[in-house]
Parts: structure tokens; C-alpha cells; sequence
């Protein structure tokens, strides 16, 4: 297949040159191509830029000796303008070394004034609009390739392992969906750990907002809620330390995180609650399921310093279970009409999954809350969920 047979369309090229004779040949050499091609003459670098800025050509032939630049300068500002054009220069016969150099500084290829034929100029534009392209896809490629990379590095840190002693008190289930509006993790965390006592302490939070600063705060926050676990911090204290934590990390003042905290004890099959502008969570016990919201305070950073986070007990018997969430799961639209799911909805599908395996459930609420949302293009939000309950050793025990 030859040159031409590349594009679907006849490629447009923006000639930036001064001298009209110069202009003229360049004229003839469209004309006579083997296939179309559109043509805009400027004569400057200034009406090159009014001209990038109203549509975008494919290639850009370009005169080194402008009234407004001279030499590589010219391709350095065309390149400042639109640096996703092809860009072919135009020298004269004593000029092929500063050809050479502007490959060097940017451009896909030159052309000697008057020692052109019409099929080369043709074929050498359309071979510069390719290796344009080539470089965008390498790019992209390769940004996707580092995108990926700090997706993995991330998610080992926004989802971590959970941490037992030898005697794992608890069996967990952990989940997390990006919204559609990105594919990389958000400020959703968790973490869940077990201390030399046997005590088992877990938080699920959101921070407020998307992308890679509300991610690195998301961060921040599980290992320093992680750090305080291991040190022997808990409760309203922890709460204090994470919330200065986050105030030293935010990127902005508007930025605030809802955290739930847990402290399971297995001895008494209690669960110590703390709630920080948080959403409420699913509790199963005996086949039937409810939605269980303590009394809580205002999510960190919202009253710096002055908050506070009430305790709660819950009894979670032997084969009970709580499941935590952010607000991802219901704050979703679903149907064609765009209404939220809200809280209610949520339960009333939760209610309608069999009380199965915890990872069953968990898998089968989600695909049903994404199968609502798809309607209305997905879920907007990231989610993520923790399920607890005692093992089957502790269960056993605790019998």
C-alpha cells in the first residue's frame, strides 16, 4: 500500500512561509500530488498561532527565515503552540545541516526548496504526519505504562494485607471499584489489624475528591492509622492524631475525610464503634440483615480540633457479620431517570441477596448495584467494602 493509502482523509497542511514565489511552488507541488491535499498559507509566526488555535492541521511546512523568528526558534514555537503536529521545515540549498538540526529539535523531517518532485514532497509529508503519530502512540503508551504502575503502587497502599497474629480472630472480605469517571484508585481506604492481645481493630474512610492527591492523602492516613494501631492508640485519640494527620497532607483546605473505626474483641464478641461523618453499615445476624448508623461526629478536618466521636458497642454473635462501605455503593444514579440509590435502596437489594458465604454476598450486592447503574452510564463514584466476621476456629471457641 503506498503513502496516500494511509489516511482516510486528504491530510490539511498549514504553510508558514513569507516569500510568495517560494509559497507559490509549494502551491504547485499540492496540486500536483498523487493525491489531494488542503492548503492554508500564513506568513508568519503570529498568524500561524491564530491559525493553530482555530483548527489543528495535520502538518505544518515551515520556513526557517520568518519576519517574527528565524532558525530552530521557529520550530520551537510551533511546537510551544501544538506539540501533537507534524512538523516538515523548508530550506534552501545551503541550509541542510540546520535541517538536520531541527530534526534534532523537534521536527518529523525537511525539505530542500526547489529540489522537491511533487510525489516525493507528497510522500514525505504523509510519512511525517505517520512518524507524528507514532511518537503520540509511543507517548501515550508509555504514559499508560506509568499510569499502571502507580495504580499497583498505590493500591498496595490504599488496599492492604490484612494483619494477624497467629490465632486470626476474624475472616475478612475486602472489595474495591473505581467510578467510571477513573480508572485509577481514589481516596477510598481500609485496613484491618490484629494486636498481641488479640484485639482486632479496623477503618474504612473516603477522602474527599478523586485523583492522585486524594489518593496519597487515602495513603497517608491508613499507615498512619496502621502506625497507631501498633502503638497502642485507639479511640478518640486515634481519631485526633488521623485528623491532624490529614490536615498536614490535604493539598487544600476544602479537602475532609469520613472514617468508620472498629475494635473487635473476641472475649466478649463485642464491637467498639467510632464514626466520623461516615455512612452507617449493614449488620447480618440470624438469616435477617439491618442497617445499623451509631451516633456519631463530623468527618475529619470539617472541625479541626474540636470534633467529637462518641463510642458505640454493637454484639456481634457467633455467626453475625458487619459490613462497612463508603458511599460509593449508594450514592450512585441507576435508571433511566437518574435518581441516587440512596441508603434505602441499598438495603432493599442487600435484603433481596441470599445469605450466603460473606464473599458471595459481597460479590453479588455489587454486580446488582453496578447492573441498576448502568443505565446511567456506571457507577460515578469508587467504592469500597469491608466484610468481618469471627472465623470458624473463634466461632468455635467462642461457642
Amino acid at each position: 500500500m503506498g503513502a496516500a493509502g494511509w489516511f482516510e482523509r486528504d491530510p490539511f497542511v498549514l504553510l508558514v512561509e513569507d516569500d510568495p514565489g517560494d509559497a507559490l511552488l509549494v502551491e504547485e507541488l499540492v496540486a500536483d500530488a498523487e493525491r489531494g491535499m488542503r492548503l492554508e498559507w500564513v506568513r508568519t509566526l503570529a498568524e500561524a498561532g491564530e491559525s493553530l488555535r482555530a483548527e489543528v492541521p495535520d502538518c505544518v511546512l515551515l520556513d526557517l527565515r520568518l519576519p517574527d523568528a528565524q532558525g530552530l526558534e521557529a520550530v520551537a514555537r510551533i511546537r510551544a503552540h501544538n506539540d501533537r503536529v507534524a512538523v516538515v521545515v523548508m530550506t534552501g540549498l545551503d541550509e541542510e545541516s540546520t535541517g538536520l538540526a531541527a530534526l534534532a529539535s523537534g521536527a518529523q523531517d525537511y525539505l530542500v526548496k526547489g529540489r522537491v518532485e511533487p510525489e516525493l514532497f507528497a510522500r514525505a509529508v504523509r510519512y511525517a504526519i505517520q512518524r507524528k503519530q507514532a511518537e503520540r502512540t509511543s507517548a501515550e503508551l508509555q504514559a499508560s505504562q506509568m499510569r499502571a504502575q502507580e495504580n499497583a503502587r498505590l493500591e498496595r497502599g490504599l488496599l492492604p494485607t490484612p494483619l494477624f497474629g497467629a490465632d486470626r480472630a476474624v475472616d475478612v472480605v475486602a472489595r474495591y471499584r473505581p467510578g467510571r469517571a477513573h480508572s485509577l484508585l481514589g481516596g477510598d481506604f481500609y485496613d484491618v489489624v490484629q494486636d498481641a492481645a488479640g484485639i482486632v481493630h479496623a477503618i474504612i474512610g473516603d477522602v474527599s475528591g478523586h485523583g492522585p492527591d486524594a489518593a496519597a492523602t487515602g495513603v497517608a492516613l491508613r499507615l498512619a492509622w496502621r502506625t497507631l494501631v501498633l502503638s497502642g492508640v485507639t479511640g478518640s485519640r486515634q481519631l485526633r492524631l488521623l485528623e491532624e494527620v490529614l490536615l498536614a497532607e490535604r493539598t487544600d483546605r476544602q479537602t475532609f475525610a469520613t472514617a468508620t473505626s472498629l475494635t473487635l474483641d473476641p472475649s466478649t464478641q463485642r464491637v467498639v464503634v467510632r464514626r466520623a461523618g461516615h455512612p452507617g453499615m449493614l449488620h447480618h445476624v440470624g438469616g435477617e440483615l439491618c442497617w445499623v448508623e451509631v451516633t456519631g461526629g463530623a468527618a475529619l478536618g470539617f472541625m479541626p480540633g474540636r470534633a467529637q466521636w462518641p463510642a458505640a458497642q454493637i454484639d456481634l454473635a457467633g455467626d453475625a457479620g458487619l459490613m462497612l462501605f463508603t458511599d460509593g455503593l449508594f450514592e450512585g444514579r441507576v435508571g433511566g431517570d437518574g435518581d441516587r440509590l440512596g441508603e434505602d435502596g441499598l438495603l432493599r437489594i442487600a435484603k433481596a441477596v441470599p445469605d450466603v458465604r460473606p464473599e458471595v454476598f459481597v460479590d453479588e450486592l455489587i454486580g446488582r448495584v453496578e447492573e441498576l447503574a448502568a443505565e446511567a452510564g456506571g457507577l460515578d463514584d469508587d467504592l469500597a467494602i469491608i466484610y468481618l466476621r469471627w472465623n470458624d476456629t473463634q466461632k468455635g471457641e467462642l461457642s
